[in-house]
C-alpha cells in the first residue's frame, strides 16, 4: 500500500524498529546534555525518538546510534506522552541515513520473500 504523504507529510515509509541512540542538542553533542534513549521508528530521512525533555520545533539535534556515525536533524514535532515523557519527530538534514538496523531489516524481508516464493 503506497504511503499517502499528503496527509502525513512523509515521503517514505517508516520502519517500526527500536534503535538505542544518544540524543543531544547539535551544538552541545558530547556534553552533559546528552540523553540515552531509543527510537520508535526510523527511515533514511527521519526518526521518531523518545526523550525525557520537551523540544521546540526547529531545534537542531544530533541522533547517534550505538557504534554508528551521528546524524544531524531538525525537530519537526514534539508530543507529550501520558507518562510525562516526550516523543519527537526528527527530519535529517544533510543526507539520508542508512541505519544498520534498517539494512538488517531489508535483508530479512528479502529472505522472507524468497522463502515464500519457493
Amino acid at each position: 500500500m503506497p504511503l499517502d504523504h499528503t496527509l502525513s507529510g512523509r515521503m517514505e515509509r517508516r520502519l517500526p524498529i527500536v534503535v538505542v541512540v544518544r540524543l543531544a542538542e547539535a551544538e552541545r553533542a558530547g556534553a552533559d546534555g546528552e540523553e540515552r534513549t531509543y527510537t520508535d521508528n526510523i527511515s533514511q530521512r527521519g526518526a521518531r525518538v523518545y526523550s525525557n525533555r520537551p523540544w521546540q520545533l526547529g531545534d537542531a539535534v544530533q541522533v547517534t546510534p550505538r557504534n554508528e556515525d551521528p546524524a544531524c536533524g531538525t525537530v519537526v514535532y514534539c508530543q507529550t506522552l501520558e507518562d510525562g515523557r516526550f516523543v519527537i519527530g526528527v527530519k535529517f538534514q544533510d543526507r539520508p541515513v542508512m541505519w544498520s538496523a534498517m539494512r538488517r531489516y531489508d535483508g530479512l524481508q528479502s529472505l522472507l520473500a524468497k522463502s515464500k516464493s519457493s
